[in-house]
């Protein structure tokens, strides 16, 4: 997510853990390279300012603790500093007594529906019950996208045949959903652009017809600064009083609409990772600043595992992380990959890897092969799976021979196996081991 962002921000790092010196000129060009990095992201100049005046302050003023190096300590006030853009996250914590009405709002185009999916997915796996209300008449097959994804997660919609009034069908719709006892409705709305005053109208009326306990903006992450306009013109509206962003895996202007989303004084509840039902996180700035700052965010890999049918245990995976790795790790982390969602995604997750010479059209080729790789895994001996030092050029012909594929195959997964043991050995801390530990004691 946010590589672009994440690519400039990871460089102005290196260079300057790279320095010989950090003197003032170094810092200023540190300074310089963040700014970039900004501006190429869609940040608008005024938070581009402010954020750069104060890093280059605090870095030329203060002293690091003791023990933490001068450079470690400039980028932690990058850290530190984006955290406070960013803002506190928002927390959903809704009571199971009663319905609880949440109206979803953006424009169309957002990803507003798929998102009223995964959101439903999300609160249905905390234990509520949740019904969807159809109140977008105005999209041609916007019920019907809704009723799709909704099925495939067991999340009940309700809807009205050729109804065009919308606020008649919210108003119908929370009478159902209250008669069978539902304690979360979701509300659907026709997305609408900050100009359409009609639509806004239809929109403030629907907000009074149910008084909703809660207001989402749905906001698209890769339109930049409009988000500045498009917050501000639903805030007034009807009171936002969450945002959820979309499109953050490959969006090169999420820094900016993250940014202006802050400045509106609407927290970040939620981020949109992928297309997958699964794929809604919540968002927390400290670590999304250190994904975003190639720290890794190893908590929130262990967090998304427990919520997997049939995940990897922790332990398997903290050991993973520590650069103990077996075959028989490197198997079971192949066949959680798809319910991740990637191993991309995986990876991200991994302090250091970020920094790894490891190439997109690298970790696709290595998708396509892990079908062929779990074969070939399980062609091995118990002792060969727990050290694949073991094998040599004939136990290689033995397991190619036995699974179909020729013996370059076989070493190819080797050389894999031992890149990806290489890469968690490294991710156990070297240039960030200090500052981590500084950063853990604040949180």
């Amino acid at each position: 997510m946010l590589d672009k962002l994440r690519e400039g921000f990871q460089n102005a790092v290196n260079r300057l853990v790279g320095s010989a010196t950090v003197d003032e000129k170094e810092i200023k060009e540190f300074v310089r390279d963040i700014q970039r990095t900004l501006l190429s992201g869609d940040v608008d100049v005024a938070t581009v300012k402010s954020l750069s005046e104060k890093i280059e302050k605090r870095a030329l003023e203060e002293k690091p603790p003791p023990g933490l190096p001068r450079k470690d300590h400039i980028v932690k006030i990058l850290y530190e500093e984006f955290v406070k853009i960013l803002g506190e996250g928002g927390k959903l914590d809704l009571p199971t007594n009663r319905p609880n009405v949440i109206l979803v709002v953006g424009i169309q185009g957002s990803g507003k529906t798929t998102t009223i999916g995964k959101l439903g997915r999300l609160l249905a796996k905390r234990g509520y019950r949740v019904g969807v209300i159809a109140g977008d008449t105005f999209r041609p097959g916007a019920i019907t996208q809704l009723k799709t994804i909704c099925s495939d997660i067991n999340v009940p919609v309700f809807s009205i045949d050729n109804e065009k009034n919308s606020v008649k069908v919210v108003k119908a719709g929370a009478h159902y959903f209250r008669e069978q006892n539902a304690n979360v409705i979701i509300v659907d709305t026709a997305g609408r652009h900050k100009e359409e005053k009609g639509l806004l109208d239809e929109m403030k009326q629907i907000s009074d017809a149910v008084s909703p306990d809660f207001t989402f903006l749905v906001l698209d992450g890769t339109i930049g600064k409009a988000a500045f306009g498009q917050a501000a013109a639903f805030h007034r509206a009807v009171p936002v009083g969450g945002i959820i962003m979309t499109k953050l895996d490959g969006a090169a202007k999420g820094g900016g609409a993250l940014a202006a989303t802050a400045a509106t004084g609407a927290r970040i509840f939620f981020i949109g990772t992928g297309e997958r039902v699964d794929d809604l996180e919540t968002f927390n700035p400290t670590r999304f600043v250190g994904r975003l700052l190639g720290m890794g965010d190893l908590q929130s890999l262990l967090e998304r595992a427990r919520d997997l049918e049939n995940a990897a245990d922790e332990k398997q995976i903290k050991r993973m992380m520590s650069g103990k790795l077996t075959m028989n790790d490197f198997l079971a982390q192949i066949e959680q990959v798809k319910k991740f969602g990637s191993l991309k995604k995986i990876l991200e997750a991994v302090p250091g890897f970020s920094q790894a010479n490891v190439s997109t059209e690298n970790i696709e080729e290595i998708e396509g092969k892990m079908q062929y790789w779990r074969a070939m895994i399980q062609a091995m001996t118990p002792p060969e799976r727990e050290d694949p030092e073991l094998l040599n050029s004939q136990r290689i012909k033995r397991i190619a021979r036995g699974t179909g594929v020729p013996e370059r195959d076989v070493k190819d997964l080797l050389t894999r196996y031992r890149q990806a043991k290489s890469v968690m050995k490294a991710s156990k801390g070297r240039q960030f081991r200090t500052m981590m530990k500084q950063m853990n004691r604040q949180q």
